[in-house]
């Protein structure tokens, strides 16, 4: 049944990504999927709702503010920011932070914005192929709960975002280095004691059951 259940979900966070990437809409298989993630969040339902504003609106303010906003990509877990992404010079890296930070309900950014040309589309499937990769080798672990860690990847470089303890942290920066593909492993992590993990997984069965 694990198995199964981790079969699925692969092929869901896949077909998921692939979507997104396209701007296409997600299947319904894969939506119902994304659902049972959301339950299993160990993010509040508010603060999930509020990333998906952060990154919605924090799009719209980069595009108001710079005029090359478009290489930019924002991403927000438990409202913090992580910016990745090309720009064409270190003041609008600076800027586009500055911009982020001002944002109602941020509570932090941190700025991996690249000074340098966009990527080739052949560098952003490589991207897409190794987040897949990436995914796929948390599910396989027993190491870590794969559905609590947000994987980016830009430029062969990975990122992991999400609430984990110190010990799943290392341990998810460890299984993510070692698929093929990544360059380097960055960790951008909200660390929480095992006491505070106990008590959100009590939290989250209680709203299950």
């Amino acid at each position: 049944m694990r198995k199964t259940w981790k079969a699925g979900l692969v092929a869901s966070l896949v077909a998921a990504g692939f979507a997104l990437s396209a701007c296409a809409p997600l299947l319904v298989g894969a939506g119902a999927t994304m659902g049972t993630l959301s339950a299993l969040d160990r993010r509040t339902v508010g603060a999930q709702t509020e990333d998906e504003l952060i990154e919605l609106k924090g799009k719209n303010r980069l595009s108001e503010s710079m005029r090359h906003a478009d290489g930019i990509s924002i991403t927000s877990y438990n409202r913090k920011v992580l910016l990745t992404g090309q720009v064409l010079s270190a003041e609008d890296k600076s800027n586009a932070a500055k911009v982020i930070s001002r944002m109602d309900n941020v509570r932090s950014v941190d700025n991996e914005l690249q000074v340098s040309g966009r990527v080739s589309m052949g560098v952003a499937a490589s991207d897409t192929l190794v987040t897949t990769r990436v995914k796929t080798a948390l599910l396989d672990s027993n190491r870590v709960q794969a559905n609590t860690i947000k994987v980016i990847t830009e430029a062969s470089v990975v990122y992991l975002m999400g609430i984990v303890t110190a010990n799943e942290g290392t341990a998810a920066a460890d299984i993510a280095s070692r698929v093929s593909g990544v360059a380097r492993v960055v960790t951008v992590f909200e660390t929480i004691s095992d006491e505070e993990l106990i008590r959100i997984k009590r939290e989250i069965e209680g709203k299950r059951s």
